[in-house]
């Protein structure tokens, strides 16, 4: 979602000053790829990039491609097929042994669904939603792209798509959370990328300690909607966190006055005030939320448990499964920058269902593989 978030804040800054643009954006992989489908890479007609489609080896070329669409003012889509040893097809040392597609929208402003304004509904609301990108892989095919946003009873759509037969599987892919590409049944061999996209990780941090800072400003580079709260008025200051979307001075009992979790949204507790700690501890157990994070050793947290059951809190073993404590991977972490590593790992890898474990290990393909579906009827 940040990489979205950077584009469309890039598009208005180009927009103000006169710049035309293309959105360049992987639809298709077969085989092994830096960037999977539904990477994206905004190009201004001055060559500036914002995004990413790979690890930097398909930008150079792909410029040259995004240009031509913003000179011609349409659609293309670009095969690299990086499994040719010699690269001979486009002159570059790839290396990564797969075919990846890749569209490129010029950007009309005159249509009022253009890629940007259905990407911009994203930021619109803080729900999950899916984007639909049709494309064609045949030589010379129009290449309708970018054509529908749709969140559940709310569809925003293109002109040249007919939505109505594609809704039965934008609602797989929001029941599934998982992208998938599918043929549509027409002469031009049109397929579709359809893709989930959720928001992005709310963390919520209880303390404003200076070994909040370094947690702040890694979250921020991620990409994350930042909340830093405690009783503190002298630490809890946007001067110390101005990277965080909100700082605010609470007492305990007020912390989730103006907090509206959703399954997005992780809780650290790190105030290094136990009283503090333990009372937002228990307003969190009295709330639907996934995970909440303890800094500090095991005998801390054990020692809270006891002083809630002594106050009559019983704690089922959902409640207890959703405390990550100590916080953070065990990566041997000493200094206030490597705790946040840890912290800000342990939350990336629990939102993307994985355990943190070194890619060594890891048997199969690094990234998840999008589902290459059955036919559909456009």
């Amino acid at each position: 979602m940040k990489e979205i978030s950077d584009i469309l804040k890039s598009y208005s800054e180009a927009r103000k000053a006169g710049k035309k643009c293309a959105l360049a954006t992987v639809v298709k992989v077969e085989g092994s790829s830096y960037r999977q489908p539904g990477a994206r890479m905004l190009v201004t007609d001055d060559g500036i990039l914002t995004g990413a489609i790979s690890g930097g080896c398909l930008e150079g070329d792909a410029l040259r491609k995004a240009l031509l669409s913003i000179h011609q003012k349409q659609s293309k889509l670009i095969t690299y097929n990086t499994s040719n040893e010699d690269d001979a097809e486009i002159g570059l040392q790839l290396g990564c042994n797969g075919i990846v597609h890749i569209l490129f929208e010029y950007i009309d402003e005159e249509i009022l669904c253009n890629p940007i304004e259905l990407l911009r509904q994203l930021e619109a609301e803080r729900k999950e939603a899916v984007v639909v990108t049709v494309f064609s892989l045949k030589r010379g095919a129009k290449q309708i792209g970018t054509s529908l946003f749709f969140r559940k009873d709310n569809p925003v759509l293109h002109h040249d798509i007919d939505v109505l037969n594609l809704i039965a599987d934008v609602n797989e892919v929001l029941k599934s959370k998982k992208s998938i590409v599918k043929k549509l049944m027409e002469v031009n061999d049109d397929e579709a990328l359809i893709e989930y996209v959720k928001p992005p990780i709310s963390l919520v941090i209880a303390g404003a300690g200076n070994d909040v800072q370094p947690l702040v400003k890694m979250a921020a580079i991620l990409g994350w909607k930042i909340t830093v709260q405690e009783g503190r008025a002298t630490h809890a200051t946007t001067k110390r966190f101005p990277k965080a979307d909100r700082v605010s001075v609470v007492k305990p009992d007020q912390f989730l006055d103006h907090i509206v979790p959703d399954d997005q949204t992780f809780f650290v507790l790190m105030t290094h005030n136990y009283k503090y700690d333990l009372a937002v501890l228990k307003s969190l157990f009295e709330i639907d939320c996934q995970y909440i994070g303890i800094l500090g050793p095991k005998s801390k947290f054990n020692r809270m448990l006891d002083d809630l059951y002594s106050v009559g809190t019983i704690l089922s073993e959902e409640q207890l499964k959703r405390v990550h404590s100590p916080i953070g991977l065990d990566i041997g972490s000493e200094t206030a920058e490597e705790i946040a590593l840890s912290i800000v790992s342990e939350i990336k890898a629990f939102a993307t269902g994985r355990i943190g474990s070194s890619l060594k290990y890891k048997e199969g393909k690094i990234h998840d593989e999008i589902e290459y579906g059955q036919e559909i009827s456009k």
